[in-house]
């Protein structure tokens, strides 16, 4: 049986997956050549409403608001989607196709057929969450680094590489890899993907089905459809369908790290008199406006945005509702307002000059880098405000 199918028969059912590359001219033939073949009552594909829709209108960022984007905290998860989007776009450039081609030609298939088509994958703003929010710190850092290294690399990969990626063993191994360097991310990608997908895919209508779905699914979705088949496993995916709630201890160190920096101003003021209190608030307000304003400043910011970081990084660091990030960004958007042409070429724009150049792009910078410098300040600063008051006798 090819590595890039598999059969299932449960429950009465019929039930083939295609496993694909996403940015695959062979996948793209191969999913129209299967479902002609088939003729299934129902094709699934690994595409959620928001997915779908961007793949069929390639304009949907014209309609971009970005003052809105950062108003519902969602700057980090445009800037994780436009680099994961432009990665998948590069690696699709030397093979001739565009990232979800293969699905677009299964839902044209199944239309074209008349055959009902159901969208069986996770909003992708639920997955990116919930690997942002299940992550620690380490785990936050690693991936941020993981994005920006994919935003700037140039490797091109060759379309007999791409073909690769459907191989059982090649796959195999590099899930091992992911599961090893970052298993958090492993865990909600692909794990509760595999769960979700082999969910809905199972409740989808009629007796002969044909799901589409990246090649690195198989495993997992054959694993849950055949458990789902043998009714030793529920589909309510209810649990991994929301997005995950800050823990106690999270909760409780946004209010506690600010409590402490104050705790610690106050003591200096009452141990130390006037002159110590005046030097650890004094330490404290360089040590969060500096490093925010220079990143601000390496990311191009306009000068208002660098000042706004300067001098709010201090004050939003003690705030467990607002980072600075949001007051540079909000900022940088509306002095430097987004053109038509920055919103016209966003995925496009995603490398080292882009993100200079893009308005859009440059703005996402200034939140992220400004959000960076006030957290390294935080930490420093509140080590050497400890360190003043231990010499304080």
């Amino acid at each position: 049986m090819s590595q890039t199918q598999i059969k299932l028969e449960l429950g009465g059912r019929k039930i083939t997956l295609v496993g694909t590359a996403h940015v695959s001219k062979e996948s793209v033939e191969e999913v129209k050549e299967t479902i002609k073949n088939i003729q299934p009552d129902c094709v699934a594909v690994e595409l959620d409403e928001k997915r779908a829709d961007s793949i069929k209108n390639p304009s949907r960022y014209s309609q971009l608001d970005l003052i809105k984007v950062l108003k519902r905290k969602e700057g980090f998860m445009l800037l994780a989607n436009l680099i994961l989007s432009s990665y998948q776009r590069r690696m699709g450039l030397n093979a001739g196709v565009k990232p979800g081609d293969e699905m677009i030609a299964a839902m044209n298939a199944a239309e074209e057929a008349n055959i009902r088509c159901t969208l069986v994958d996770r909003p992708i703003q639920i997955t990116l969450k919930r690997a942002w929010g299940k992550n620690s710190f380490w785990g936050k850092c690693k991936l941020f680094a993981m994005l920006l290294s994919s935003a700037f690399s140039k490797e091109e990969i060759e379309p007999e590489e791409i073909e690769k990626l459907k191989e059982r063993n090649e796959m195999d191994s590099m899930m091992d890899e992911l599961s090893e360097s970052m298993p958090v991310i492993k865990k909600v990608l692909i794990d509760e993907r595999d769960q979700y997908l082999a969910s809905k895919i199972w409740e989808s209508e009629g007796n002969n089905i044909v799901a589409v779905l990246g090649a690195g699914h198989l495993p997992g979705v054959q694993a849950h459809l055949e458990k789902l088949g043998a009714g030793s496993e529920s589909s309510d995916v209810e649990e991994i369908s929301q997005l995950p709630k800050p823990g106690i201890a999270g909760k409780i160190l946004a209010f506690l790290i600010p409590a402490c920096i104050i705790g610690l101003i106050v003591a200096g003021f009452i141990y130390g008199g006037v002159h110590a209190g005046a030097q650890i608030l004094s330490t404290w307000f360089l040590w969060n406006a500096i490093p925010a304003a220079l990143l601000t400043a390496i990311a191009f910011g306009h000068p208002l945005a660098i000042l706004v970081g300067f001098v709010a990084a201090p004050f939003t660091s003690l705030c467990p509702f607002i980072g600075v990030g949001f007051c540079t960004a909000i900022v940088q958007a509306l002095v430097c307002k987004p053109k038509i042409s920055d919103m016209e070429t966003l995925q496009d724009d995603v490398n080292l000059k882009g993100f200079y150049k893009n308005r859009i792009l440059r703005t996402l910078l200034v939140f992220i880098l400004s959000s960076i410098g006030s957290t390294l300040g935080t930490f420093i600063g509140g080590a050497d405000i400890i360190g003043i008051l231990s010499n304080i006798r």
